[in-house]
């Protein structure tokens, strides 16, 4: 269900994003509401990962602009995480909150006392002092969304959070997205996954282009499917107008840029 447009927190104007002199994706024209959570559907090397650097303020645009009016923090892939350090959950959640303190300051009691209120937000507190390496896929990926919360940002940009992800962690982790949506934070997520996204508020096509953008409804059809990934698309059953990816292009991999 689409909500309510709320405060724009993100507004690209003509917008072209790039690495020196070479632009990797342009076109973009499209405001996103606060609260909203955002399918970013594309192929790899389509522009997502450009996206999100710009929108974590890594790189400037080429041309046009790109407004953000919120704090932002990203959330990886859990299966990028290294997992052989000797650190707990409760720790990696602290992290989060080194971006709000001065440099020469090391976390203390209330940045301790925040990311376990972050992790008892995603359903991790009583995991709080286990292993990080030794949390399920599905625990790791909340972990980081806790860290996330704890830098205070209202803006989340997940890449490709629900790979490696079995059927219940996969439920898990969509409804804490729902939950975040309805709490005001502000959710993009780098995905494949066309029926995934098309539950969502909004959705923003890419492939070096914007190729569409807006609610699921209108925003997806076959040509926006076949124009975003190349043709490689299949029915789905009862749903003639959408498509999704066939198996052996469900890599996961990231971006070029």
């Amino acid at each position: 269900m689409t909500r309510a447009a709320g405060d724009i927190v993100i507004a690209a104007r003509h917008t072209a994003l790039g690495y020196g002199s070479g632009v990797v994706l342009q076109g973009l024209e499209f405001q996103v509401p606060a609260g909203s959570r955002v399918g970013v559907l594309g192929p790899n090397g389509g522009g997502k990962t450009t996206l999100f650097r710009a929108l974590q303020g890594e790189i400037a645009p080429v041309s046009g602009e790109l407004s953000v009016g919120a704090t932002v923090a990203t959330v990886p892939q859990t299966d990028r995480s290294r997992l052989d350090y000797p650190v707990t959950a409760l720790d990696v959640a602290v992290m989060g909150t080194l971006s709000t303190l001065p440099w020469w300051k090391r976390p203390g009691r209330s940045q301790r006392r925040r990311a376990e209120e972050a992790l008892a937000m995603v359903g991790l507190d009583g995991l709080a002092r286990h292993h990080f390496g030794s949390l399920s896929g599905g625990q790791r990926q909340r972990v980081l969304i806790a860290r996330a919360l704890t830098a205070q940002a209202d803006i989340l940009l997940m890449d490709e959070p629900f790979t490696g992800l079995d059927s219940p962690s996969e439920a898990m982790l969509e409804e804490l997205i729902d939950r975040l949506g309805a709490e005001k934070k502000t959710v993009m997520i780098a995905t494949h996954e066309v029926e995934q996204a098309a539950r969502w508020d909004l959705v923003l096509c890419l492939n070096r282009t914007q190729i569409s953008f807006g609610d699921p409804a209108r925003a997806i059809s076959r040509p926006v499917l076949e124009a975003t990934y190349g043709g490689h698309i299949v029915e789905i059953p009862g749903q003639p107008d959408l498509g999704v990816l066939p198996a052996h292009h469900h890599d996961h991999g990231e971006d070029q840029r």
